[in-house]
């Protein structure tokens, strides 16, 4: 049994992603960002990083005590070593798999979220850094469009880990974009929202979340005044 410390957001979805691929049997542990719960000691003891999502694997392949992963792409390796599956077959395929891993990691989730930070969450519109972030994430959206072009899937022609944290992110309407201009990002995306691993995950989200209502003051303090002192 896994457990997944989780709230519907794009990193939170790519474990369920994975999770409903794999089959692999699952509890999800709500932790309610707005309400600060990543802050209780019992969650830090997880994830020091103090964000979701974050595992607790009570069955780790050979036995022992649970293991604990943070940081979602630290998880989606450890879950694809775990099962075998969506890392690719050979070193070539793999180390494939795991370079657009991380440009997810580093640079298309970071951007993507500045992004939402400023059009949608700071408390005052800041033109410049509107203009960046909407132009970064229409330069990264032309990365992944050209990446993909001759090929199903970001790798080739198997769906990997590398689809399930870039999937996730892909935002077109909050983030500025128009996805006509990207027509293998568009048929990218279409054919993953409509595999039944993701129609199920973001069911599981919606059961947590049913609603998303406009965040509040206190929310966004919570979310983005912390400081080295937990809770801000």
């Amino acid at each position: 049994m896994i457990d997944l410390h989780y709230w519907p957001t794009p990193n939170g979805h790519k474990i369920t992603l994975f999770l409903e691929e794999a089959g692999l049997e699952y509890r999800i542990v709500p932790v309610n960002i707005g309400k600060g719960e990543q802050f209780e000691p019992d969650f830090l003891k997880i994830a020091p990083n103090n964000r979701m999502p974050a595992i607790v694997d009570h069955a780790p392949t050979g036995g022992g005590n649970p293991i604990a992963v943070f940081e979602s792409g630290a998880i989606l390796f450890y879950l694809a070593n775990k099962t075998g599956r969506f890392i690719g077959d050979d070193e070539r395929a793999r180390t494939d798999t795991m370079q657009w891993l991380m440009w997810q990691m580093g640079g298309l989730g970071p951007m993507l979220g500045q992004n939402h930070h400023f059009t949608r969450y700071a408390p005052e519109q800041v033109p410049y850094a509107i203009d960046r972030y909407v132009k970064e994430t229409n330069r990264l959206y032309g990365v992944l469009d050209r990446r993909l072009e001759g090929r199903d899937f970001i790798t080739g022609a198997e769906y990997t880990i590398a689809d399930m944290a870039s999937y996730p992110w892909i935002l077109p309407e909050a983030q500025g974009q128009d996805i006509e201009d990207f027509p293998n990002l568009k048929r990218w995306h279409a054919a993953i929202k409509a595999r039944p691993a993701t129609i199920a995950a973001y069911e599981k989200g919606k059961a947590i979340q049913p609603t998303q209502t406009p965040m509040s003051d206190e929310q966004k303090k919570v979310l983005f005044g912390q400081t080295a002192k937990v809770g801000g």
